[in-house]
């Protein structure tokens, strides 16, 4: 529950598909559409095995046993397939709902990705910029971004107006499975990260998840489940990492003033002083009183003449 007296999930866990033919041979884009990509057989393991993972920590070390997870998953094949294979460890009453969700899908490249030409794509990308890039016919990460917190404002409004289906359970898991920089741009808008941060993220490992804990503030953090180790690995500079252990106390609408991203980035220049605003009032009311008097003066010429 969070600190305002909502009913908050506990946890918000972000799940990358398994292993895919694409993954496996970029070959395959040639011929197979990119929503059409399948699982491999590694894949289809990986997420066997991610499931079994989720479930013991959602069952563990819970105040009740009426945990829940509610499901949103990309609609490609290799992300349904993956919710299809996570799904094989949970019994019937543990889920409460599972939504397609297309505005977590994968980044758009294009059509049929022709291999050498896409080759020559990804180069240019590297010294455009790998957020602002647009693929011919696709998208930029800048385009999923948009997508991405329009999604957010949906999740937020299904919490604060209780639209997910009814459950009174505390304990209540948002599982998004979905595609590897459709996730980093989600962490990205709701850690309202940087593009500079962004671009240094690296990718989840198939079927590798973060997990997004709510707090005793009512903040969510990444820091309550995983290591400094963990977070280092995924990118994160040391700023941001302690930026998420200060979110595991800080309550839902504090400022961390430790963050450079949100004031040093830009006012760096600027003095706790506070004497030099009595200043800029007498300099304005100085300014103010010279320009009547300029106008006064006009209107008695005109007068005059």
């Amino acid at each position: 529950m969070g600190c305002d007296g909502r009913m908050m999930p506990r946890r918000i866990v972000l799940v990358r598909h398994g292993e895919s033919e694409g993954n496996l041979d970029t070959a395959a884009y040639t011929t197979t559409p990119d929503h059409k990509i399948p699982l491999t057989d590694a894949g289809l393991t990986q997420a066997r095995d991610a499931g079994a993972q989720l479930r013991a920590l959602m069952a563990g070390n819970v105040s009740s046993e009426d945990w829940r997870a509610y499901f949103y998953v990309s609609p490609y094949e290799r992300t349904r397939s993956t919710l299809r294979e996570i799904g094989r460890s949970f019994s019937r009453r543990r889920i409460i709902g599972v939504r397609e969700e297309c505005r977590v899908r994968e980044q758009d490249f294009g059509n049929f990705q022709v291999e050498e030409r896409m080759r020559v794509i990804k180069e240019t990308r590297e010294r455009f910029g790998r957020f602002f890039y647009r693929f011919p016919e696709g998208e930029s990460a800048a385009d999923v971004f948009d997508r991405v917190s329009n999604f957010l404002e949906s999740l937020w409004r299904d919490i604060d107006m209780n639209t997910l289906p009814n459950d009174p359970s505390p304990d209540l898991n948002l599982v998004i499975v979905s595609h590897g920089l459709t996730l980093r741009v989600f962490l990205m808008k709701w850690f309202k990260w940087t593009v500079d941060q962004f671009q240094r993220l690296n990718n989840p490992g198939n079927c590798q998840y973060r997990i997004m804990e709510l707090g005793d503030g009512g903040n969510y953090s990444l820091a309550i489940h995983h290591s400094d180790e963990a977070m280092e690995e995924w990118g994160l500079s040391p700023e941001m990492i302690n930026d998420q252990k200060w979110r595991i106390h800080a309550k839902r609408g504090e400022w961390n003033d430790q963050c450079s991203w949100y004031m040093d980035e830009f006012f760096d220049h600027l003095t706790e002083q506070n004497n030099d605003s009595s200043n800029d009032t007498e300099d304005g009311r100085e300014r103010f009183e010279m320009q009547l008097i300029r106008d006064e003066t006009r209107i008695d010429s005109s007068e005059v003449f």
